[in-house]
């Protein structure tokens, strides 16, 4: 486990005391992971989510056209 001594400013600070009540935690620290977990699992790599493998997966059965296919068609 790693220790940090951080400066966050008041705002900060509340929103991270409301997810510590929210959820009864006992320290501020568990409430800064919840928030990093949350940010990760919604704005990183999304590519890796499971809704993201399933809609590639629909998208890798479903036909597919060559570009000569294509361009005959059109």
């Amino acid at each position: 486990m790693v220790q940090a001594v951080i400066n966050i400013d008041e705002n900060t600070n509340r929103v991270l005391n409301i997810v510590k009540a929210k959820f009864g935690l006992k320290d501020k620290s568990h409430a800064i992971n919840i928030v990093v977990n949350e940010y990760e699992e919604n704005f990183l790599e999304p590519q890796l989510r499971p809704e993201y493998k399933n809609k590639l997966a629909k998208i890798m059965k479903a036909k597919h056209l060559s570009r000569a296919e294509f361009e005959k068609k059109v």
